[in-house]
């Protein structure tokens, strides 16, 4: 696009910028038609990990595809809430359960928090289970989780336990032969703290209390390493991760989990960057960062990972 043509005024450098670099912004999701609603194909062609009909991919305007995700704000409908500093936002687990399941399969999620997983998995019908150590975080997942109407008559179950524990894995193994009839899942979600950025709680089991990255990295490896084997060959497990400062240093979360993962029998099939939006802690004091950037000598937060693995 020659610039110099445009008339003084017209110049939308946002729009432009997208259209150069080929960015696309994601619209909520409650305003395009869902995935549900779209009908399979007479001879339908369905991939091995979904209920994507490769015959009608055009009309999956849903499921993103590009590895750059500008969410926009959280969605807040339903009984989906943001009132736990540092949320799950619900389009993540959305996104990856439309890519990497189909209806009525089982997704763990081994860092469940208020429930954003398990909520997510009733609107859309998939199974669930949470694990969550702090007691009152899952007597508020419960909660939120029985407020949200089940449409597709799905199992959801919150397990209170410690994720780096054998006996915690033990009790979602007797929760999956038991009420689900399965000794596996099909999709495991993570979305652990980020080391020491949010106190979460006092429990010096949270890894919000490691005393150091690598106490913290070895903990989440132990969680990787316990799940591993409840997944099922050739699945996937998406871990949602941002990095931090420390000490005037950089210390790439993203990366050094990223790393743990690969080691314990998994691929990496992805990365993606997603914008962050509305964060609590810097909303209302943009300028104030970004004199503190020009000062430090360093860029603000803007962006956090979602990590695709393949279980090999």
């Amino acid at each position: 696009m020659n610039t110099n043509k445009l008339k003084k005024g017209s110049f939308n450098k946002n729009i432009l910028t997208q259209e150069q670099l080929n960015i696309h912004t994601y619209p909520e999701q409650e305003k395009i038609p869902s995935v549900l609603e779209v009908p399979k194909s007479t001879n339908s062609k369905l991939s091995k990990f979904n209920d994507i009909d490769l015959n009608r991919w055009k009309e999956y305007e849903e499921i993103i595809t590009d590895s750059l995700w500008l969410l926009g704000k959280r969605d807040n409908s339903g009984v989906h809430t943001g009132e736990l500093h540092g949320n799950f936002i619900p389009q993540i687990p959305h996104q990856a359960m439309l890519r990497y399941t189909k209806q009525g399969e089982i997704v763990l999620d081994t860092f469940l928090g208020s429930g954003t997983t398990l909520i997510e998995c009733k609107r859309i019908g998939r199974n669930g289970i949470g694990i969550e150590l702090l007691p009152d975080l899952v007597k508020r997942a419960k909660e939120l989780i029985a407020q949200e109407s089940n449409l597709h008559n799905v199992k959801t179950s919150v397990i209170e336990g410690d994720n780096t524990e054998n006996k915690t894995i033990e009790n979602v193994k007797k929760t999956l032969n038991e009420n689900y009839n399965s000794d596996t899942v099909q999709l495991i979600i993570m979305h652990p703290p980020y080391h020491d950025i949010i106190k979460f709680s006092d429990n010096p089991n949270d890894l919000c209390n490691t005393k150091t990255t690598d106490e913290f990295l070895n903990k989440f490896s132990q969680v990787v390493k316990n799940t591993y084997p409840l997944l099922d060959e050739k699945r996937f497990l998406v871990l949602v991760i941002g990095d931090k400062y420390s000490q005037s240093e950089w210390v790439p979360l993203s990366f050094y989990t990223m790393q743990k993962v690969l080691e314990n029998g998994y691929k990496l099939k992805s990365i993606v960057i997603k914008n962050i939006s509305g964060n609590r802690a810097k909303r209302n004091a943009e300028q104030l960062w970004r004199r503190r950037a020009l000062s430090g000598g360093f860029y603000i937060f803007k962006h956090e990972y979602i990590l695709f693995f393949q279980k090999r």
